[in-house]
C-alpha cells in the first residue's frame, strides 16, 4: 500500500503540463504537490523542504531534467530521493542517459492517471524493499 501523504514536486517549463500531473495525481490520491518550473527551481524546493518524489519533465530551459537528475544524485543530501522522468519522446539514447544517471522509472507524454500513479507506485514500492 502506498502512503498517499507524500510530498510530491512536479517539475516543468509548462504550466499547463504541471496542472495536467497535478491533477492527474491528485486522481491518484495525492494531494501534497508542489511544483518548479525549471531544475535550478526544483533544486531549490529539493534543499528547502522534504520531497518524497520528483516527477520531472526532460525537456527544460535553465536546467534539464538530466540535469537536474545528475544533480540530485549527486547531492549526498537528496541522492536518495525517488525521480520519475516524464519525456516526450521514449529515444532508446535518452533512456539510456536517463537509467546511467540513476532514474527511478521514466513515462512518456501523453499519459494516463492509471500509468503516471503506477509508476509512482512502483517506485515507492520498490524503496520500501
Amino acid at each position: 500500500m502506498v502512503d498517499k501523504s507524500i510530498k510530491i514536486l512536479v517539475v516543468d517549463d509548462f504550466a499547463t503540463m504541471r496542472k495536467v500531473v497535478r491533477n492527474l495525481l491528485k486522481q491518484g490520491g495525492y494531494d501534497d504537490i508542489v511544483e518548479a518550473e525549471d531544475g535550478v527551481m526544483a533544486l531549490k524546493a529539493l534543499k528547502s523542504q522534504k520531497i518524497d518524489v520528483v516527477v520531472s519533465d526532460w525537456n527544460m530551459p535553465n536546467m534539464s531534467g538530466l540535469e537536474l537528475l545528475k544533480a540530485v544524485r549527486a547531492d549526498a543530501e537528496l541522492t536518495k530521493t525517488p525521480f520519475l522522468m516524464v519525456t516526450a519522446e521514449a529515444l532508446q539514447d535518452n533512456v539510456v542517459a536517463a537509467v546511467k544517471a540513476g532514474v527511478n522509472n521514466y513515462i512518456v507524454k501523453p499519459f494516463t492517471a492509471e500509468v503516471l500513479n503506477e509508476k509512482i507506485k512502483k517506485i515507492m514500492e520498490s524503496l520500501a524493499k
